[in-house]
């Protein structure tokens, strides 16, 4: 890392503040922004699918093996977020892991709250089984509400027996929909992405009046025993900080194989900024590495 890669891009998260009064329309048109920011590499292979009825797009590498895939759950408070805003980090992961990724645009809320999410993880899950994907040659990844998706999406997959697949990658989960964990407040001045208000308005979005520790919303409260290997990635100056080392910890206590890569002075979902941090390109190997060890 330079000091100046770092420094710049929270000097660029700083210029750009949430605004003063919460709006879905243009919270969501700002993260579209950042995505247009973070561009897409000229030879990523990028075709538009129907997951079953789930919108998705293949997100390529050159030399992908096409035996094996990622399925990509986007963060974004399950209120914002897009494969628009996520392509270049499902490219990313593409060229790391050698398989091919399906990034999905799962409904959001406040239009379509919990369960929609969940659902759609499912079907798009079920869709490429029937296209015969092996659940071992298979892994689910995400970031964010993403990561909280991801771990979710695994619970409801096992009780549904519906097949799991071979691994999981969680990039700064969010599993907490309370907002109690320590760091929510103790690196509240680290953090330029997320902090606790933001994260209870998109909570109370998501929820519409569901109970916030309900398992498949909040996986913090799930019952984890029989899911697969899975690498959490968190940067310390996070406000999610916690939720990822609270994840892990219960995770390990009900015999999951769990990896906690906790990064110094990584902001939230980092590896989303590869073009422009050395971190996150180096983030973004370890994920391909962990994919390739658990999909061989």
């Amino acid at each position: 890392m330079t000091v100046a890669q770092l420094d710049s891009l929270i000097t660029l998260l700083r210029s750009r503040p949430a605004p003063a009064v919460q709006d879905v329309g243009q919270s969501r048109a700002r993260f579209e922004k950042m995505g247009e920011l973070l561009g897409r590499p000229a030879e990523a292979k990028c075709e538009p699918v129907k997951a079953g009825s789930v919108a998705a797009e293949w997100v390529d590498a050159p030399g992908c093996d096409p035996t094996r895939a990622v399925l990509f759950l986007h963060g974004g408070g399950y209120v914002i977020g897009s494969i628009n805003t996520h392509r270049r980090l499902a490219y990313n992961i593409s060229a790391a892991s050698g398989a091919r990724v399906l990034a999905i645009d799962y409904r959001l809320a406040p239009e379509h709250p919990f369960p929609a999410a969940i659902d759609d993880a499912a079907e798009a899950w079920s869709w490429l089984l029937s296209q015969g994907f092996a659940p071992q040659r298979l892994a689910i990844a995400g970031d964010s509400a993403g990561g909280g998706l991801t771990i979710a999406t695994l619970v409801n997959l096992r009780d549904r027996k519906l097949g799991l697949p071979a691994c999981a990658v969680a990039i700064s989960p969010w599993v907490d929909l309370e907002g109690v964990g320590t760091s929510i407040t103790a690196r509240a001045s680290d953090d330029p992405m997320v902090q606790k208000e933001g994260l209870l308005w998109m909570a109370g979005l998501y929820l519409n009046g569901a109970d916030p520790r309900t398992p498949l919303a909040a996986p913090l409260h799930s019952e984890l025993a029989g899911l697969p290997p899975i690498l959490i990635q968190v940067g310390t100056a996070e406000t999610l900080l916690d939720d990822a080392t609270r994840i892990a910890q219960k995770l390990h206590r009900a015999g999951v194989a769990v990896r906690l890569a906790v990064w110094p002075n990584m902001l939230h979902v980092f590896p989303l900024f590869a073009p422009i941090l050395s971190e996150g390109g180096e983030a973004c190997a370890e994920i391909g590495a962990f994919i390739r060890s658990g999909c061989a």
